[in-house]
């Protein structure tokens, strides 16, 4: 089935399908229920945030790093649950006192459907306080493949793409 190919009422409950999801997801994040965020994952998960340059006009095509490259995170699913698991029992010396975010999910647009998977377009805010005086925010677009798994939406791949091109923060240890 093609998203074109689609009504649009089932159009429209597909977004709110993939929006509920979403939203589930950053509430876990932020509630610091990672083991659970974790769960949403497929066991190919691909999570990946290129490094963003300052470009000329006729480099653009050339501001973000290309798969394979240099990246902020590339994850898989071992690697994200390594990170999960440093967290919960300490080790991760970034997150101790752990930090306060508000995960901020908006302008949600199916980008297109094959299958059981769904491609979803989307806008964020990642704010994160630490300590007394940390305070950070990252604001970017994403691009998900939502996937349905035994009748459940997990995800498949995220990409992350930053609008700052210089990280002014003291760690990268959110999850986005």
């Amino acid at each position: 089935m093609r998203y074109e190919d689609l009504s649009p009422a089932e159009r429209m409950l597909l977004r709110f399908e993939a929006e509920e999801f979403l939203y589930q997801e950053a509430a876990l994040l932020d509630e610091r229920r990672y083991e659970e965020w974790l769960a949403l994952m497929t066991d190919d998960i691909r999570y990946w945030m290129p490094i963003r340059r300052t470009t000329t006009a006729r480099e653009v095509d050339q501001e973000f790093t290309q798969p394979g490259g240099m990246a902020y995170f590339d994850d898989d699913k071992r690697t994200l649950a390594v990170r999960v698991q440093r967290m919960a029992v300490g080790r991760a010396w970034a997150e101790d006192p752990p930090s306060r975010t508000r995960h901020l999910v908006t302008n949600v647009r199916v980008l297109g459907v094959d299958g059981a998977e769904i491609r979803v377009g989307l806008n964020f805010q990642l704010y994160r306080t630490r300590l007394n005086s940390e305070e950070d925010s990252w604001i970017g677009r994403r691009e998900d493949l939502l996937r349905r798994v035994d009748g459940q939406l997990r995800l498949a791949r995220r990409h992350i793409y930053l609008e700052q091109t210089v990280i002014l923060s003291q760690n990268m240890s959110s999850f986005f």
